[in-house]
């Protein structure tokens, strides 16, 4: 008999659903030990085939891989055959010796769903980072699209807002489709007339009077048409008094000309002075910082403004955007609640002349409470901060957006001063305006914060229990008096009024 607890190196075994469990073999010349260096107490070696892909060509011999290994016996109990923990040693390799019987360099095969399922949640998170996915992009612009809108009408029901939301090159499409369209249509319009007046056929007649004089064809009734209605006017064709159906015309294209000018110049003029585009020089920093600030833990941002023409009543307020599950079950997606950084003081309106620190005290209001710098980065959550205020120059409202994810809040940080006096004036220097430094900064939550500043001010002795029964001596004390002294005093009492009153 051999030691127990060895492998031959070409021992196969059949398999069971790609996985099967190895067999404790004797082990003597041609064998070897598994890899692992001390077997565990309690443990035993297994074997798992996983079936390789079939290769064409000169290669189509068929492969297996083998990994040998040492676990626990209640953690091969716990995954269950055939699949479990021991899949994830499998990915990590860990005390894994390999046989292939192929000189061709093979790929670790992907494991079926129910696998991939009961991978060790630490292991996954090691191997895979999780994308968050942003609400609201760093430009400020939202990441939502909307889709399987059925009620399209609605956006004609508003045709000017949705003109003016339109891209550019759409825009300006329909401005040149719209002009060219009216001009053609009563261009058509003035040459029927003309052609069911016999117009055409009187053209050399002098005693003829046309409805429009010097108009010979389609080419001409469109360039009537066009000086008609952009009163341009050069003189050479005139609409005459003869022709009653002329001049209707000549009004209907003088109002409905004056209303497409109003409505395609008013949406140019729109689009073009849209505050979207001072957003643009309202910045803010790329990172969101959390460290202490007057004695207490806050997160803090920095907003500035680049232009000399400032933003008139500016206020900032902060959003936070996670999913929750409610007490009843309720899932409810991208759940906004509000973060307050100075709505109740007056501290949320700014008067936006250098750039300014935004603080938010995280408190037991704050949803920050709970949250240390080791939880930080496992917590899925965005930060939506928005800046509102009216253009000096045109006092149209401007609102710029952005956020911070929980790869952009650093522990532990303050930002570097921008603001230097100099000979008469202060200098705002914008390139360190999104640098940070390092401070020294508990990693604890602001609630562990309080509570240890709690137990701080009380007296060493002092305990809930000790204060409880304190208090109950003191009703005791209360109650066993005699109650025929009360009495007495209560009677005196009722004498001294009773005389006071005399």
């Amino acid at each position: 008999m051999h030691p127990a607890g060895c492998i031959h190196p070409t021992q196969k075994f059949p398999e069971v659903d790609g996985f099967t469990k190895g067999q404790q073999v004797p082990c003597e010349k041609g064998w070897r030990e598994p890899a692992a260096s001390t077997p565990l107490p309690g443990s035993h070696h297994v074997l798992i085939s996983v079936p390789l892909p079939a290769l064409s060509g000169p290669m189509a011999a068929p492969t297996s891989l083998h990994h040998s290994c040492s676990r626990y016996d209640q953690e091969l109990k716990a995954a269950g055959p055939p699949f479990g923990s021991k899949a994830a040693n499998v990915l990590e390799g860990e005390s894994m010796d390999q046989d292939v019987e192929s000189p061709v360099a093979i790929h670790q095969p992907k494991l079926p769903k129910q696998a991939r399922d009961d991978l060790p949640r630490h292991i996954s998170r090691d191997r895979t980072k999780r994308k968050i996915q942003r609400y609201v992009r760093k430009d400020g612009k939202c990441n939502v699209h909307h889709g399987n809108v059925r009620e399209t009408y609605r956006y004609l029901t508003d045709i000017f807002t949705t003109l003016v939301d339109l891209k550019w090159r759409f825009n300006l499409l329909i401005f040149v489709m719209v002009y060219t369209v009216t001009w053609l249509f009563f261009g058509m319009i003035w040459w029927l007339i003309a052609y069911i007046r016999g117009d055409m056929d009187h053209i050399e007649d002098p005693s003829w009077t046309p409805c429009v004089t010097n108009l010979n064809g389609f080419v001409s009734a469109f360039l009537f048409s066009i000086e008609t209605e952009t009163t341009i006017g050069y003189g050479y064709r005139v609409i005459t008094d003869k022709c009653p159906e002329g001049i209707i015309l000549l009004l209907i294209q003088s109002v409905l000309g004056s209303i497409v000018n109003a409505f395609m110049v008013g949406c140019m003029f729109v689009k073009i002075s849209q505050p979207k585009k001072r957003a643009e020089t309202l910045v803010f920093s790329t990172h969101a910082v959390i460290s202490m600030r007057d004695g207490k833990l806050c997160l803090m941002f920095r907003v500035g403004d680049l232009r000399n023409s400032h933003i008139v009543e500016a206020s900032i307020r902060a959003k936070l955007i996670k999913s929750k599950q409610t007490s009843e079950g309720e899932f409810i997606p991208l759940n906004q609640t509000d973060i307050n950084v100075g709505y109740y003081t007056g501290d949320d309106r700014l008067f936006l002349v250098s750039p300014l620190i935004i603080s938010h005290e995280i408190n037991q209001q704050s949803p920050f409470w709970e949250i240390s710098k080791a939880q930080l980065p496992k917590e899925e959550l965005e930060i939506v901060v928005i800046l509102e205020g009216m253009v000096e120059a045109t006092g149209m409202t401007c609102q710029a957006r952005s956020s911070y994810i929980t790869s952009e809040i650093l522990w532990g940080y303050r930002f570097t001063p921008v603001l230097t006096l100099e000979d008469g004036f202060y200098e705002v220097d914008y390139n360190s305006f999104h640098e940070t430094y390092e401070t020294s900064t508990p990693s604890l939550s602001a609630k562990e914060l309080a509570e240890l500043a709690s137990r701080a001010e009380l007296p060493l002795s002092w305990s809930v229990s000790s204060k409880l029964n304190q208090h109950a001596e003191l009703e005791t004390e209360e109650e066993g008096k005699n109650p025929e002294e009360q009495t007495e005093r209560n009677g005196d009492v009722a004498n001294l009024e009773n005389e006071s009153k005399v």
